[in-house]
């Protein structure tokens, strides 16, 4: 039953080789019933050897011509359909395989097409997420350009209209322009750290240094900012352990800086930032840790992105020009690591990173 069943599915869908078969069967019965009616309207016309080897010859030279039409014919199909494709020529020299007429050649171009379909569905969802990105990205430059721009200009413009002359405006309104400017400078500092890293440049001076030692330093250049809001600074319990890590020293400082600084502008009065540090068998993992304001579910996804932020206007009164997480993320990939956030509003946030451990 089963042996039935694959020989009907075999011939509904036969090899070229097959079907060659089929085509050059076809001819040899023909011959041979046309060759039996002749010798039956003509008894002495022909011998009984020559009726019997005429549809033999019939058969394989119907077999060798479907062999070599089918061959030709569907080896030019499916080389224009892999030049679709492929989109590419042969380079010169190359010769074309020649086509397995054994195999089932239709099933398998068909696969490839779904395949090349599919991968092409792909790649269009990608380049509309890309030029979505774009124009999100063109936006929010434009826009934090655009603020330290209009400040300098009004400054600028109301000391030369006479509040250069005016000794109450003078000074403030050119430091707040300086300000200003120096906000602009971070500004494309920071594109062009991240230029570089997204480009490879990343040039990192990998070396072998203690965890621990680095935390405490960053503890220290922000103890000032940390005591103005009674924030504390300290190692979770029972994650204080030091370990040595293997990467560039200056640029996990600053990691550390950006994400300590962080949990120290967004986080309650009063509050605790926390630092822990994990052996993870192969890489180190730390994490910073606050009971700060937190952030909304909804935008946890996009907390690395560029110019992004959770909310616009009290994160500009922070400082900073929106780039601190995209250049932290970029930095830790660099190094082949990864980085995660874990938060809830109004409870506080935790970013963790690894490293690979030293030894």
């Amino acid at each position: 039953m089963a042996t039935n069943l694959n020989s009907r599915l075999r011939i509904k869908n036969p090899t070229p080789r097959e079907l060659a078969r089929y085509a050059a069967g076809i001819v040899a019965v023909s011959l041979l019933v046309a060759m039996g009616i002749l010798k039956l309207i003509f008894p002495n016309s022909l011998p009984w050897w020559f009726i019997l080897i005429i549809p033999v010859v019939g058969y394989v030279i119907g077999l060798i011509t479907f062999t070599e039409v089918l061959e030709t014919y569907i080896y030019r199909k499916i080389k224009l359909i892999y030049k679709t494709i492929r989109r590419s020529k042969m380079d010169p020299g190359e010769k074309a395989s020649k086509v397995d007429l054994d195999s089932n050649i239709i099933d398998d171009v068909e696969k490839e097409v779904e395949t090349w379909a599919a991968s092409r569905s792909n790649e269009f969802d990608e380049l509309k997420k890309l030029a979505e990105y774009r124009r999100d990205f063109m936006g929010d430059i434009s826009h934090e350009l655009k603020t330290p721009i209009f400040n300098i200009q009004g400054y600028l413009h109301t000391l030369l209209d006479g509040g250069l002359e005016d000794g109450r405006i003078n000074y403030a309104y050119l430091k707040k322009a300086a300000k200003n400017v120096e906000r602009l400078h971070n500004i494309v500092q920071d594109l062009e750290s991240i230029t570089r890293m997204e480009n490879d440049v990343a040039d990192l001076d990998i070396d072998d240094f203690s965890i621990m030692n680095l935390v405490n330093q960053i503890f220290e250049e922000n103890s000032i900012k940390a005591d103005e809001k009674g924030i504390k600074l300290r190692y979770k319990q029972g994650a204080e352990k030091d370990f040595r890590v293997l990467a560039d020293r200056e640029k996990i400082a600053q990691v550390l800086v950006n994400l300590i600084s962080n949990s120290i502008k967004y986080g309650k009065p009063g509050g605790l930032t926390q630092i822990g540090i994990y052996d993870m068998d192969k890489v180190i993992l730390i994490e910073v840790a606050d009971n700060g304001i937190g952030i909304d579910e909804e935008h946890l996804s996009r907390v690395f992105d560029r110019f992004y932020r959770v909310d616009k206007s009290r994160s500009r009164d922070q400082g900073g020009t929106g780039l601190g997480l995209s250049i932290v993320k970029h930095i830790v990939e660099a190094h082949q690591q990864t980085i995660n956030v874990r938060s809830t509003k109004d409870r506080g946030s935790t970013f963790g990173f690894t490293l690979e451990k030293a030894g």
